[in-house]
């Protein structure tokens, strides 16, 4: 699990899951995942089902602004554990590309460290 994402208990209980749904959403530009590429902020699964996630991009202009929260809510309501999927975009902080993971850095070719 990232350390970079907030993540309450509920959440982390299925955190496998949830991450492994996540890595299915890609951001088409770029081609990596959103997880990977740290697009992903927070993470909060309530007792009722009801999961939000807060996630960003990677500019203002994205052109995944519009399926990369579909893509979300796809995913993630196919999970037994979720029955709604709440999708917030937050502009702060600011993405960096030391979000990227090291799976990501190798997989896009860029170092690693």
């Amino acid at each position: 699990m990232r350390t970079d994402i907030t993540i309450n208990d509920r959440a982390a209980a299925i955190g496998d899951k949830i991450i492994a749904k996540l890595e299915k959403v890609y951001d088409t530009e770029i081609g990596l995942d959103i997880y990977n590429l740290g697009l992903i902020y927070a993470i909060d699964l309530d007792a009722n089902g009801a999961i939000k996630i807060v996630t960003t991009f990677t500019e203002m202009v994205c052109g995944c602004i519009e399926s990369i929260p579909v893509g979300i809510k796809e995913e993630l309501s196919q999970l037994d554990e979720i029955n709604q999927v709440d999708v917030e975009i937050a502009w702060a902080p600011r993405w960096k590309m030391d979000r990227i993971s090291r799976l990501g850095r190798i997989a896009l070719g860029i170092s690693a460290h």
